[in-house]
């Protein structure tokens, strides 16, 4: 009778051993997603920053009251440096 409930509890000890393990690979995938998704959410909220300042410089733009030759030309300027911010966080974002 002894010997059966040793059996029993050495089983018993066995799944909760299995259980913690699969409980820690478990816990070790769903801290690499929240890296990963916290790395995401980063790249995300500088994106959103970034085409927040692309408004801002266009709606400065846009507002400045200066003749429309000095205005077309400080637009394009500004387009200029923009799409080549683009360009270095795309090739940094790779």
């Amino acid at each position: 009778m002894i010997h059966e409930e040793l059996q029993k509890l050495e089983r018993l000890a066995q799944q909760a051993s299995q259980k913690l393990q699969l409980l820690s690979e478990e816990n070790s995938q769903l801290r690499q997603q929240l890296a990963n998704a916290t790395g995401t959410l980063e790249q995300k909220e500088q994106e959103i920053d970034h085409f927040k300042k692309q408004i801002k410089i266009s709606n400065i733009v846009d507002n400045r009251p200066v003749n429309s030759e000095d205005s077309a030309e400080m637009s394009e300027l500004i387009n200029n440096y923009i799409q080549e911010i683009d360009q270095l966080i795309t090739y940094l974002s790779e």
